[in-house]
C-alpha cells in the first residue's frame, strides 16, 4: 500500500462524511505521509488532521472516519474497498477523542456521510424536520446559475474590439508625447440572468412545497438576482420574506406572508396575474422560469395554455419541475399539466435532492437534454 492510495481513500471518505478536502490537502496529506511513513498510526493521524481539517466543527467527524478507517486498513482490507463500503455505516461523533481513538461496538458505529447518502435519493414527502433542516443545508451547496447574456454595459477588452475607448486612448496617448500610438476598446459586459422562482402552495403539493421553499431559500442566499412567488388561490411575492440569511427567520417570515398554503389552486389566474404585473413588464424577459408545480389545477386549462405561451415568449428557458414525475406510469395527463407542456422548455423531476442536483444541471447547460420537451422538443 502506497502513501498516495491511502491519501486519495481517506479523502473519499472525509468528503463522504461531509468535509470539505480539496485537491491540494490530499497532496499535502501525501507529503506528509511521504515524510512520516504509513505504519505508525498517532504520526498518520496528526498528518492527516493537520492537512485536512479545517474547521473546529469538524474534528469529531474526522476522529471517527479516522478510526474506523485506521481499524478496517489494520485489518488488511484494501484502502479503495473501505472508502466504498464505510459509504453504508453512519456516525456517531459524540463518542470521538481528540486523541483520534474512539470507544464503540461494531452495531453502534456509523458515518455521518450515509444519512446525507440516503437523502440525496428520498423521496420529499417522506422527509422528517430533521431530514429537512439537514437538506437545507446540503441545497446551499448546489448553484443555481444559467448561462450569462450580453449586457448593454460595455467594459475595457484586449481581445474584442467593438468600441474604441476615447478616454483610455487619449490617456494613453499621454506617455507618446499625445500620439495615440495604441487604441484602446470596449465591448460589451456579460450579466448573470434572472431566476424567477414560481412554487405552488396547493394542497397536493404541500408534501413537496416545504422542501421547495428551502431551496428556494438556498437559491435565494447563493446568488443575488432571484425572484421567488407562490401560486396558490392567489399570487404572493416572497423575494423580500426569503432574502434573511438566516433559514429559521427566512421560513417564518413566508409562512405569515402566504395566506393560502395548502389551499386551492388557481395556476392559470395566478400566471395571468404575474404576467401583467412582472413578468411582460419585464421581470421575466430574459430570465429563467422555474415552475415547481405538480400540474394539478382547478382553473380554466386554456387560460394556463394562454399564460403560459405569454410567459414562454419574453422569458429566456421555462422549466417545469413536478414531484410526480418520477412515478412508475406516470403521464402528463392532469389539465393543468397538459395545457402547460406545450409551452415549456424542459420538463423535469423535483422529488429529491438528486433530482434537484440534475435540476440544476438543466439550467446551467442552458442546452436541450434528454429532458427537454415542449416547445424546444
Amino acid at each position: 500500500m502506497t502513501a498516495e492510495r491511502m491519501a486519495v481513500a481517506f479523502g473519499r471518505v472525509l468528503r463522504g462524511a461531509g468535509l470539505r478536502v480539496p485537491l491540494d490537502s490530499v497532496v499535502t496529506f501525501v507529503q506528509c505521509l511521504d515524510a512520516v511513513g504509513i505504519t505508525d498510526r498517532n504520526r498518520v493521524y496528526w498528518a492527516a488532521h493537520t492537512a485536512m481539517v479545517r474547521r473546529p466543527e469538524d474534528r469529531e467527524a474526522f476522529n471517527v472516519a479516522f478510526a474506523v478507517f485506521w481499524d478496517r486498513i489494520s485489518a488488511g482490507e484494501h484502502p479503495d474497498h473501505i472508502a466504498e463500503e464505510t459509504l453504508s455505516l453512519a456516525t456517531d461523533a459524540d463518542d470521538a477523542h481528540t486523541d483520534g481513538s474512539v470507544d464503540r461496538t461494531d452495531d453502534a458505529i456509523s458515518l455521518r456521510f450515509s444519512a446525507v447518502e440516503t437523502l440525496n435519493k428520498k423521496d420529499f414527502a417522506t422527509y422528517t424536520d430533521g431530514e429537512l433542516a439537514e437538506a437545507q443545508r446540503l441545497m446551499q451547496r448546489l448553484r443555481f446559475v444559467g448561462s450569462p447574456r450580453r449586457s448593454l454595459r460595455l467594459r475595457p477588452s484586449r481581445t474584442q474590439r467593438v468600441q474604441v475607448d476615447v478616454r483610455r486612448t487619449v490617456r494613453s496617448s499621454f506617455a507618446h508625447l499625445g500620439e495615440p500610438v495604441r487604441r484602446q476598446w470596449r465591448a460589451p459586459s456579460e450579466r448573470m440572468r434572472r431566476l424567477v422562482v414560481l412554487l405552488d402552495v396547493s394542497g397536493s403539493m404541500e408534501p413537496y412545497a416545504r422542501a421547495f421553499l428551502r431551496f428556494m431559500h438556498a437559491a435565494m442566499v447563493g446568488r443575488q438576482r432571484v425572484e421567488a412567488f407562490t401560486l396558490g388561490t392567489r399570487l404572493t411575492r416572497i423575494t423580500r420574506e426569503l432574502s434573511h440569511r438566516d433559514p429559521d427567520k427566512a421560513l417564518a417570515r413566508t409562512s405569515r406572508q402566504v395566506a393560502d398554503w395548502s389551499g386551492g389552486t388557481r395556476i392559470g389566474e395566478c400566471l395571468r396575474e404575474f404576467n401583467d404585473r412582472w413578468g411582460v413588464r419585464g421581470l421575466a424577459r430574459g430570465a429563467i422560469v422555474v415552475v415547481l408545480s405538480d400540474g394539478w389545477d382547478r382553473g380554466n386549462p386554456d387560460v394556463l395554455g394562454e399564460q403560459m405561451q405569454r410567459l414562454g415568449r419574453v422569458a429566456h428557458r421555462v422549466v417545469w419541475v413536478n414531484p410526480l414525475k418520477v412515478t412508475p406510469g406516470y403521464a402528463p395527463l392532469a389539465r393543468g399539466m397538459a395545457a402547460a407542456l406545450p409551452h415549456v422548455d424542459a420538463f423535469v423531476e423535483g422529488h429529491s435532492l438528486e433530482a434537484l442536483e440534475r435540476l440544476a444541471a438543466v439550467i446551467h447547460d442552458d442546452v436541450p437534454t434528454p429532458l427537454t420537451v415542449g416547445r424546444n422538443a
